[in-house]
């Protein structure tokens, strides 16, 4: 069964250190390099996600921007 359009699908295997190396396609796509930091979301239920860098650069952004006096 192909794959609906930019929707896919790896493995990564866990080291001994609990470290994971990330598919070079996964990386290419996302564009995922050397050095960046990724946020891992995780739920005992449904699992560990990945979001795209900067899914949550907005709203940090907002969380943390000082505006019209609000500082505390």
């Amino acid at each position: 069964m192909p794959a609906p359009k930019g929707k896919y699908a790896w493995t990564a295997t866990v080291g001994e250190k609990g470290q994971i190396v990330i598919p070079k396609q996964a990386r290419d796509i996302f564009g995922i390099k050397p050095g960046d930091t990724l946020l891992l979301l995780g739920d005992e239920e449904r699992g560990i996600a990945i979001p795209p860098k900067g899914a949550f650069a907005e709203l940090f952004g907002i969380a943390f921007n000082e505006k019209n006096g609000d500082e505390t």
